[in-house]
């Protein structure tokens, strides 16, 4: 009875132990981003660990495909912390299609992150192209300057999920191997490229958001506010629309010359007639 009652004893000890782990472990957040991050690389550059602990390798395309290019490193970029502008800053691109492969052994929700900034063309319909998750087009006709404008840091976000065997993303199921290849397909206008990329594991609500773009703001519903008026008999207030002071007015409203009344241009005709017709039959008498 001894032995059985201290196994009882340790199996509900050890049970405890282990609902607390799990609670402190719900309580910390669970992993970090960081240890979600299953694969990443910085596209044409050395390796980096950015600002929230993620470690991008160096480019494993370096001298195999498509060309490395640090042309951006001598622009500032927009959106990006400064610590991180070097993801976006350094690209690889091809002349054709090309992409990476990415092994992935365990089922559930994982996010495809997608780096991009436009350090060469000044203006739209000069680099547009596909992404292809395992043949699945996940972003179609990017221009990346036509989303955000040069030098100014781009993400795409591509959540899919792995289960019993089955890729889905975007609506589509597919068969899954155990390599997620993602790849950027060559468009009629120039090249392909990519800045760097990541894959982990969550939801859209995990992923880091880029600074806000001041050209890119969406305008805020409209709400109504109240602005006190001067003078009334209660001293009441009005509503008026938000966005209605900062409302600019094109100048001062003029008179419509062709509003006047007609009556005031027939006089000085009247008159001329009244002396006119007088005068002339007294010539006509002489």
């Amino acid at each position: 009875m001894t032995r059985a009652t201290a196994r009882l004893v340790a199996g509900l000890l050890a049970a405890v132990l282990l609902l607390l782990a799990e609670q402190c472990w719900a309580d910390a957040g669970g992993p970090s981003l960081a240890e979600r991050v299953i694969w990443a690389v910085n596209s044409g550059g050395e390796a980096h660990l950015d600002v929230h602990g993620i470690h991008f390798k160096k480019d494993p395309l370096e001298g195999k495909v498509g060309k490395a290019s640090d042309y951006g490193v001598r622009l500032p970029i927009l959106r990006s912390s400064p610590e991180d502008q070097i993801l976006y800053q350094t690209e690889r691109y091809n002349e054709d299609t090309f992409g990476y492969e990415v092994p992935i052994r365990d089922e559930g929700d994982y996010i495809l992150v997608l780096k991009f900034a436009e350090v060469y063309f000044a203006q739209s319909q000069q680099k547009v192209f596909d992404v292809r998750l395992n043949g699945h087009i996940v972003v179609k006709d990017l221009d990346i300057f036509d989303r955000v404008g040069h030098s100014t840091a781009h993400d795409e976000i591509v959540p899919f999920s792995i289960r019993r065997g089955k890729l889905s993303v975007k609506g589509e199921v597919s068969t899954f191997n155990g390599k997620l290849t993602v790849e950027f397909v060559k468009g009629y206008y120039d090249n392909p490229k990519v800045c760097a990329l990541y894959v982990m594991k969550g939801t859209l609500d995990d992923v880091p958001k880029l600074q806000p773009h001041p050209g890119l703001e969406k305008p805020e519903e409209e709400e109504e506010e109240e602005e006190e008026t001067e003078g009334g008999e209660e001293g009441g207030k009005k509503k008026v629309p938000a966005g209605s002071k900062t409302r600019v007015q094109s100048g001062p409203r003029t008179p419509n010359p062709y509003a006047a009344d007609n009556s005031s241009l027939m006089f000085p005709i009247l008159v001329a007639f009244g002396v006119f017709i007088p005068t002339l039959f007294c010539l006509c008498r002489l």
